[in-house]
């Protein structure tokens, strides 16, 4: 093998692993799952900060746990299935050949399950406990997909394990706090471009293979104001932690230097607010509101303990706008659906492998009464994403095209009381 392509293949791997690794922890920290409860989905989470219509708003409000009069629990899991596109997509690979890099669908399944209990100690004091994930995402481009190192196989998923505590001071006015254990995990594989991979017998398949995984503790504070029985408000604030993900990074079996890499991501997660609102109109129908602000921004750059700065992003903070409305039918069934608008979380830098946009959430649900004391609750939700300009480059290499992605969410949640 000659030295010019030796040094090709060197820069290669180096810019295969640096988009690699940016594109897991991208997805980590900058897809948020919004997927806590199946009556939250069907109503496009408007209102859930104060709602509190079963024990799944402890995911979004401690301070509502106030709300509460008896022992409570929900158990359920919502699958989200991301159609993702590329089109007209165009691929320079380091040998000068342009390739169509077009593809179908890079999207997957993801099933995120959640549950919820709530305990009130007395007319004061109530604790909680909650399991659900509140970052994740599945992309897949085939192995032989042109431009392979821009896309490849990510698989990155969350699990929120929370303990919180709720107060009444009277009866207008409850707060609550709560403490979050974040486990992260992240597994992706890049392949070399196939047009170079068969230049020469000395370079394997297998570019790359990741598999990452660590905690973090964050916190949640809330508070909850009731007008009247009818009309009642929610502030939430959750502080999320920068992640440290431990990672072993295999180059085909070594790296440009001859040896495996063992180091420590440093994952910002964003801070995330929320204010909702409530308001029964009479005995049939509510509407419901909610803004929520997410502090993508801190997502400014990736950064490892002994590599470095390894990309940086230039993120933007984003927001949720949700409106909804609840038709209670009769003592059987609840009915309730809801519409989102969901701000991007990228400006400038656009990726294949991360295709955020603007969205629009189309939401409708409904609850069944099983009895007083427990119900079973049904939502789906259609995700409508907008085209995105996508234009990314290495060291020895182009891709430019354009990506779309929705998304359909369905879940199921089983509640009931004691």
């Amino acid at each position: 093998m000659n030295r010019s392509f030796v040094l090709r293949r060197s820069a290669l791997l180096a810019a295969i692993s640096l988009c690699a690794l940016n594109s897991t922890n991208v997805c980590a920290a900058g897809f948020q799952l919004n997927a806590q409860s199946a009556t939250g989905l069907g109503r496009a989470y408007a209102g859930d900060a104060v709602i509190a219509d079963n024990a799944s708003v402890v995911a979004r409000n401690p301070a509502a746990m106030a709300l509460f009069d008896d022992i409570s629990f929900s158990i359920g899991l919502e699958t989200i299935s991301t159609m993702i596109e590329v089109k007209d997509g165009v691929y320079k690979n380091p040998v000068a050949n342009t390739l169509d890099a077009s593809y179908d669908n890079a999207g997957d399944t993801s099933v995120a399950p959640n549950l919820y209990l709530i305990v009130p100690v007395n007319d004061r004091f109530a604790w909680g406990l909650n399991t659900y994930s509140n970052f994740g995402t599945r992309t897949s481009f085939d192995n032989n997909y042109q431009g392979y190192e821009y896309g490849g196989n990510t698989d990155v998923q969350s699990l929120n394990i929370g303990l919180t505590g709720s107060y009444r001071i009277n009866q207008q006015w409850s707060i609550g706090a709560g403490l979050d254990f974040i486990y992260g995990k992240g597994k992706l594989s890049r392949n070399f471009e196939p047009t170079l991979a068969a230049a020469s017998s000395a370079v394997p398949d297998e570019a790359l293979n990741v598999d990452a995984a660590g905690w973090a503790v964050g916190y949640n504070l809330g508070t909850v104001f009731e007008l009247n029985d009818n009309n009642r408000f929610g502030l939430d604030y959750h502080y999320s932690p920068d992640l440290k993900a431990d990672g072993d990074i295999n180059y085909a079996g070594y790296t440009a230097s001859g040896t495996s890499i063992s180091d420590t991501l440093i994952i910002p997660l964003p801070d995330i607010a929320e204010f909702s609102g409530y308001h029964r109109l009479n005995n049939d129908f509510a509407v419901h509101y909610s803004i929520q602000w997410i502090k993508w921004s801190e997502f400014d750059n990736l950064n490892a303990k002994i590599s470095g700065t390894l990309n940086s992003y230039q993120w933007q903070d984003g927001w949720h706008y949700a409106i909804g409305g609840t038709y209670y039918l009769n003592h059987t069934w609840t009915l309730r659906a809801g519409y989102m608008y969901d701000t991007s979380a990228q400006d400038n830098l656009t990726s294949i492998s991360v295709p955020d946009s603007d969205r629009q959430w189309f939401s409708t649900g409904f609850t069944y009464h099983l009895s007083e004391k427990s119900n079973i609750d049904v939502g789906f939700t259609y995700l409508l994403g907008k085209d995105v300009d996508v234009s990314e480059s290495k060291t020895v290499s182009t891709l430019t095209g354009t990506t779309h992605a929705d998304a359909i969410m369905f879940g199921i949640q089983y509640s009931h009381s004691l």
